[in-house]
């Protein structure tokens, strides 16, 4: 008996952090969704503290949250792919980004690696290390656009 595999790229989520992530993460991701005639979902999640003060007005994260969704909205309609935008609050954005998953049955989690310092290092590490371990459905790490770059900026770091 043979089991029905979908291709990676029909319902992949795409986590993203901020503007330039998106950016990067269009550019590697939709030629590949296109190609399997797929639709894209993107999650941004709004790491809440837990208790202890955030270092952001929800206003502010919200506001990178419309950014990143414009530009992939801008980036998906030029593709003629659909979109489907989630915005999300949580303690732990490992969770939050499998959950997305499970919602849209995501075909796969697919992201670029991150470079920089911002709390989204965390996606780089202990959040990329639980995608990977928990996670039900494949996770694809693509290579960033510019992937010279970007390692030579963490090897800077």
């Amino acid at each position: 008996m043979t089991e029905h595999v979908e291709p990676l790229f029909l319902r992949p989520l795409l986590p993203l952090a901020n503007e330039t992530d998106a950016e990067r993460t269009c550019e590697v991701a939709l030629p590949r969704i296109a190609a399997a005639g797929g639709r894209a979902s993107v999650v941004h999640v709004i790491e809440k503290a837990g208790g202890a003060p955030d270092k952001a007005s929800v206003e502010q994260r919200e506001a990178v949250a419309d950014r990143v969704f414009d530009i992939c909205r801008r980036a998906t309609d030029e593709a003629g792919i659909d979109l489907h935008t989630d915005l999300r609050f949580d303690t732990d954005v490992g969770d939050s980004i499998l959950a997305a998953a499970d919602d849209i049955d995501a075909t796969a989690i697919v992201f670029t690696p991150r470079g920089g310092r911002s709390w989204w290092d965390l996606f780089s590490g202990a959040v990329r290390k639980r995608l990977v371990r928990d996670s039900d459905r494949p996770v694809v790490v693509l290579p960033a656009p510019d992937a010279d770059a970007t390692a030579d900026e963490e090897r800077e770091t």
